[in-house]
């Protein structure tokens, strides 16, 4: 009692004030910061908005007509902050309708999004979290689009005006060259080379871009001595700037449908789809329908320009027949792993894994994984390969659940998993999620459509580097998996509302997380 009196109201008063200022300044100091960053950010990259550091971009249409670019964390696997008070991040300023398709540059800290109804294409400034606004029109719906990563040209391929569209930002000027039935285009990472292909054709073509004033075909009669050889289209026709101009080849090109650039950056593969796209084997390869071949990229850029007719200068190496078919292709530096889809015997096409040896250049024997139309393939955490496709519906895993086989060789989602071989262990493949029609192996957290077995076409695919997950844009929706098993997580906090199309690792440490 004696102590407790001897204790004034004035300096009981003083010690609270004073342990009050020390658990602020605690706080402040960081004690309770769920967002800090370092003082030297990686890269020199800029602390966003958000605060968010493991930003995963997902576009989104709502109905067809109107689009949204949202922002999940995903280290944390939220659409919200920790605290709950900021419900969840966008991207400000973006307003294309359908924004189907992500080109992904982590390394630049920008990114565009094409939207495929209206033909906008929109540049994004990561650091600023913020629409730059158009960074440039095709003057109408492309079929496929291709951006350097410099900002510094940007092709389109227009297949309905029969278009290949340059946008050259270094002159500030656009050139809309001649292409009946284009509808592809690749460009390399180095912008020296922009390969086209044109639909139901064997044939490949180039981009050249031209010196001023200089004659290139002295061939008496030629139509205009600017143009190069065998160019089909040059614009603009009095002082052309840029042709579109034919590769010479063997004849060995079936359907060519893409083209894969080495790491190295000296050799082009052009992806020969064959019977998936309806093509049949030249007379050149038989017993063939896919391949690919080799071009050495010094013959392709664009500043190299045709002098002579084309047909005596063929630059392409043999084609190497893929049994497995391909439609897409990636190099870890000593295998190219190819996806694609081989016609079985009952008229319907299953998806096959194909890797080929860099060192040999001889395919092994295919692999099954899912089935549907391939396009997505990246390397991710625990020495794992992530396959997506779409319409996976229609092939054979499907028509073999419709007889009711419950192996997983019915199983017909659309991501494969393929956990890659190592000095002690074979190459598996697993069809993710684990689901199969007529039993109790189901989806884990199904889409709208409250389909129980199938999640549907995989449209955006992204490794969220060193968090052992990646991300999907799954069926209309955001899945989230672990690299370490497969296993899915709870997508209850990262799902979004409307049709997710895409996804994209803003925070990649580089450009090859997509």
């Amino acid at each position: 009692m004696k102590l407790f009196k001897s204790c004034s109201l004035t300096a009981l008063s003083a010690r609270g004030l004073l342990l009050a200022l020390v658990a602020l300044s605690l706080t402040s100091c960081g004690g309770n910061k769920y967002y800090s960053f370092p003082e030297y950010n990686f890269a020199g990259r800029p602390v966003p908005p958000s605060k968010l550091q493991e930003r995963v971009m997902v576009s989104i249409t709502v109905n067809g007509a109107q689009g949204a670019l949202a922002i999940l964390d995903g280290y944390r696997d939220i659409r919200s902050n920790v605290e709950n008070t900021i419900p969840s991040f966008s991207i400000s300023g973006y307003s294309g309708a359908y924004p189907s398709l992500i080109i992904n540059y982590p390394e630049q800290t920008r990114g565009y999004v094409y939207s495929s109804t209206d033909g906008s294409l929109a540049s994004i400034n990561y650091g600023t979290e913020a629409s730059l606004g158009s960074a440039g029109s095709f003057g109408g719906v492309s079929t496929s689009i291709a951006v350097a990563q410099d900002d510094s040209r940007l092709f389109g391929a227009v297949e309905t005006a029969g278009a290949l569209v340059v946008i050259d930002n270094s002159l500030g000027r656009t050139f809309v060259l001649n292409l009946p039935n284009v509808y592809k285009v690749v460009e390399n990472t180095g912008n020296t080379i922009a390969l086209a292909m044109v639909r139901n054709s064997n044939a490949l073509y180039r981009v050249v871009k031209l010196n001023t004033n200089q004659v290139y075909n002295t061939t008496p009669g030629a139509t205009n001595p600017l143009f190069p050889p065998g160019a089909v289209d040059c614009q603009p026709y009095i002082l052309p700037v840029y042709c579109v101009v034919p590769v010479p080849t063997n004849n060995t090109l079936n359907r060519p449908s893409n083209a894969y650039f080495s790491l190295d950056g000296s050799t082009a593969y052009v992806i020969n789809c064959g019977t998936e796209c309806g093509g049949t084997a030249p007379a050149t390869l038989p017993g063939s329908s896919a391949s690919i071949t080799p071009f050495s990229t010094g013959s392709l850029t664009v500043d190299v320009i045709p002098t002579v007719a084309s047909p005596s200068q063929k630059v392409d190496s043999p084609s190497i027949a893929i049994p497995g078919g391909v439609t897409t292709m990636i190099s870890d530096g000593t295998n190219l792993y190819m996806a694609g889809q081989q016609q079985q015997t009952d008229g319907r096409f299953a998806g096959m894994l194909t890797v080929m040896p860099l060192s040999t250049q001889v395919p092994g024997t295919p692999v099954a994984i899912s089935d549907g139309s391939h396009s997505k393939m990246l390397f991710a955490d625990d020495n794992t390969l992530w396959v997506g496709s779409q319409a996976c519906s229609t092939g054979e895993r499907a028509y073999q659940a419709s007889l009711g086989v419950t192996s997983q060789a019915a199983n017909y989602n659309c991501l494969t998993m393929v956990k890659l071989a190592t000095s002690t262990t074979s190459m598996t493949t697993q069809i993710i999620p684990n689901a199969v029609t007529g039993t109790s192996a189901v989806v884990p957290y199904p889409n709208l459509d409250n389909n129980q077995f199938y999640y549907g076409s995989l449209t955006g695919l992204c490794w969220v580097q060193n968090f052992h997950k990646v991300y999907t844009a799954y069926g209309g929706q955001v899945h989230a998996f672990n690299t370490t098993d497969g296993s899915e997580i709870n997508n209850a906090n990262i799902s979004v509302q409307g049709t997710a199309l895409d996804v994209a690792y803003m925070d990649a440490v580089t450009n090859t997380a997509d």
